[in-house]
């Protein structure tokens, strides 16, 4: 087993299926006891503990409303209870929240808001109030490309993602003096349950859009995550790092796609 993060505390948000689920079981091969977050999908997040414990790491399944504080910090007493300390938080936990324009209401932005950006901050709090007891850690937020190119539909969505990444640097400048490093890497089109959900030809429509003509797998944000996780980023704070295929160096989007996922999701 590889050593980047051996015997390492973790806490992924949002670990129970997609991206989250993917980088619970990376960051376990690479040696770290996880604690895995979900929101109501309860046995997901029992088959991602028996699948990082079957790689010989320990791993508890916690469940948490990241939009709601009280939760928030009963998931932090249970890391502290059951593992001990924390060394490297992911905060992966998010909601797309469709629809157009002129259909959004208050409580929709609020969802989608208080789950991603507000989510990500105070969970973000939590874990360096018990990192800067231990001397330390790594703060890594999962975001989207969509907070660098506007997309239809999504404006609650990218307007979240945006604000992690202005939030990424603001906590970096907070954190430095006690050793926390805060990072965030966007994501591009990839293959999870929900954007095949609201789009079987996701893969085709997206891929065209990127430089690499294709989405991603889950699999493939392991790599930016272990590594701005891990001491091979030692030097690096305050930086985004867009994982997506060369999306955003043309920033063209399948428009009949957003129009299929946003009737799907009425």
């Amino acid at each position: 087993m590889s050593a980047r993060l051996l015997d390492k505390i973790v806490a992924v948000t949002g670990a129970s299926k997609g991206i989250g689920k993917a980088l619970a079981l990376g960051l376990a091969r690479e040696g770290a006891h996880l604690l895995v977050n979900y929101h109501s999908d309860t046995a997901g997040a029992e088959r991602v503990v028996k699948e990082i414990e079957g790689l010989g790491r320990r791993a508890v399944a916690v469940r948490a409303d990241i939009s709601r504080v009280a939760d928030i910090h009963l998931m932090f007493e249970a890391v502290r209870r059951e593992l001990g300390r924390i060394d490297v938080l992911v905060n992966n936990a998010g909601i797309t929240g469709w629809t157009s324009l002129f259909e959004i209401t208050e409580a929709k932005w609020d969802q989608v808001v208080d789950t991603n950006l507000k989510g990500t901050f105070f969970c973000s709090l939590e874990a360096a109030r018990m990192m800067r007891e231990t001397g330390g850690g790594s703060i890594v937020n999962v975001s989207s490309n969509c907070a660098a190119l506007g997309v239809k539909n999504l404006v609650a969505y990218a307007t979240s993602k945006a604000g992690i990444h202005g939030l990424t640097k603001q906590l970096a400048v907070e954190l430095a003096p006690y050793r926390i490093r805060v990072n965030t890497f966007a994501p591009g089109p990839t293959q999870v349950d929900r954007n095949l959900r609201d789009d079987p030809d996701y893969d085709r429509s997206w891929g065209s859009m990127t430089l690499l003509d294709r989405t991603a797998l889950p699999e493939e944000m392991v790599g930016p995550a272990v590594f701005l996780a891990c001491d091979e980023s030692s030097y690096m704070t305050g930086q985004v790092l867009y994982v997506d295929g060369g999306w955003t160096v043309q920033g063209r989007v399948p428009v009949g796609n957003l129009d299929r996922a946003l009737a799907q999701n009425r």
